[in-house]
């Protein structure tokens, strides 16, 4: 399983830049409100990530979407605003009885992928694709850490590639 071999929830602050570089960041975090029990503590792992590294509290845009699927569309109008160093899409899609548990990631996950390579700020794709609620459960804070934190370090990794 791949969560078990790579968890970032437990990452090597010294690989990050300092607090001085961070103070004048700012990053925006699109969050799904539905499965809202798992996504809201992804973007509470997020948000005490960012703000322990040295990002300012006011520095943070918290948006939130009815549903996975919005995270694009939102995503594309912060990108359009330019004033992120970065954007985080946090979902949660558990598989049920049809297909559209595959129609929804797919669609996410080719959504992003665009925004990705048409823009200069990065969109960090923190969207939990499970096939129950306990495998969600245990990413958002479980025994496989918080999945939110790991795309906190990501846009912070991100946002300073260049």
């Amino acid at each position: 399983m791949s969560s078990e071999l790579h968890n970032l929830s437990d990452y090597d602050a010294d690989s990050l830049p300092g607090e001085d570089d961070l103070m004048q960041e700012s990053y925006a975090i699109v969050v799904a409100d539905w499965n809202s029990k798992i996504t809201y503590a992804l973007a509470e792992g997020a948000i005490k990530t960012l703000e322990k590294h040295g990002v300012y509290p006011e520095n943070i845009r918290v948006v939130h979407v009815p549903g996975t699927f919005e995270l694009t569309y939102a995503a594309a109008k912060l990108q359009k605003m330019h004033s992120f160093d970065a954007i985080m899409v946090i979902g949660c899609v558990i598989q049920g009885e049809t297909p559209h548990f595959n129609y929804i990631c797919e669609g996410v996950a080719n959504g992003i992928t665009h925004l990705n390579a048409d823009s200069n700020t990065p969109v960090i794709f923190s969207v939990l694709t499970t096939l129950n609620q306990q495998q969600a459960e245990d990413r958002a804070g479980g025994k496989l850490g918080n999945k939110g934190i790991e795309g906190a370090i990501t846009a912070i990794k991100m946002a300073n590639i260049f």
